[in-house]
């Protein structure tokens, strides 16, 4: 099955439109936290299969990840689940390193309740090594 790829900049012009789209952002929670595209969800590769069934009736679901590689596979699971097989189903090519290379930014997760918590070091742009289980770090 070949997975569709939508680029940087159609999913940017997709995001200030009126479209209904459902943002997947496949690294764990943590990475999730230090930067996300706008309005994205977090549901972590190895959550994927449990929680696939939370992306039923969707019509268009994008997923994201460093690269562009694991989204590739998490989009094919996606799109067999009987529940969003009428979805249209993309992985982001080159993944959010490609998004920030375009000049787009990541929203940090707010933390819940630290009004005056510690802002975090670094501007969102940091290279983050959780691609997955192989991972160098």
């Amino acid at each position: 099955m070949t997975v569709a790829e939508i680029e940087v900049e159609e999913l940017a012009t997709l995001l200030e439109g009126d479209e209904p789209v459902r943002i997947v952002d496949i690294r764990d929670e943590r990475a999730y936290d230090r930067g996300h595209l706008p309005g994205s969800e977090s549901i972590p590769f190895p959550e994927l299969t449990t929680r696939v069934a939370e992306l039923t009736g969707a019509e268009r679901i994008v997923t994201v990840c460093p690269h562009g590689i694991a989204s590739r596979q998490a989009a094919q699971l996606i799109g067999s689940y009987e529940g969003t097989v009428d979805a249209h189903v993309e992985s982001l090519r080159g993944g959010i390193e490609a998004w920030e290379a375009a000049g787009n930014e990541l929203e940090p997760t707010e933390p819940s309740g630290a009004a005056g918590s510690d802002s975090g070091e670094g501007d969102g742009h940091a290279h983050e090594p959780d691609e997955g289980p192989a991972a160098p770090f």
